[in-house]
């Protein structure tokens, strides 16, 4: 059996600039990475730099301003290679529905669960970077 995480924000943005806060990386270092490369082209890698011991990397497997962005993960920790993690769009009266998924876990052990609340703590914090351009500083996104 395979397990995995979703998570859905209404996010009140136009869909391109939430497609930028996801992929670009001078978004992306201002709520998720410390230091990211890449470019939401199909078949691009990506670079999430969270420190030494987390230097990882993923390919880009769907990218569509209007409908999403998607990664699979290609050399990162055991838990997530070869996950593929997501961002689908759904538009609202008040704005878009981010759907996230990161499927195909093999357990729900404890990185499992500590990654699913680590989305939903970095969705929010998304979510205030695109609507409040609230950044907050990388040392402070795990407390």
């Amino acid at each position: 059996m395979k397990y995995s995480i979703y998570h859905n924000i209404i996010i009140q943005a136009k869909k391109q600039k939430i497609f930028n806060a996801l992929t670009l990386p001078k978004h992306l270092n201002n709520w998720w990475t410390l230091n990211s490369k890449g470019f939401p082209l199909v078949g691009s890698e990506y670079n999430f730099y969270f420190s030494e011991d987390y230097n990882w990397y993923a390919k880009v497997i769907f990218s569509d301003t209007l409908k999403g962005f998607h990664l699979k993960m290609t050399n990162s920790d055991e838990d997530w290679d070869p996950k593929s993690f997501g961002f689908d769009f759904e538009d609202v009266s008040d704005g878009v529905i981010l759907k996230f998924w990161h499927k195909n876990w093999l357990h729900q052990n404890h990185h499992f669960r500590h990654t699913s609340d680590c989305w939903a703590l970095l969705l929010n914090a998304l979510k205030n970077y695109i609507e409040k351009g609230i950044v907050i500083s990388y040392k402070n996104r795990s407390k």
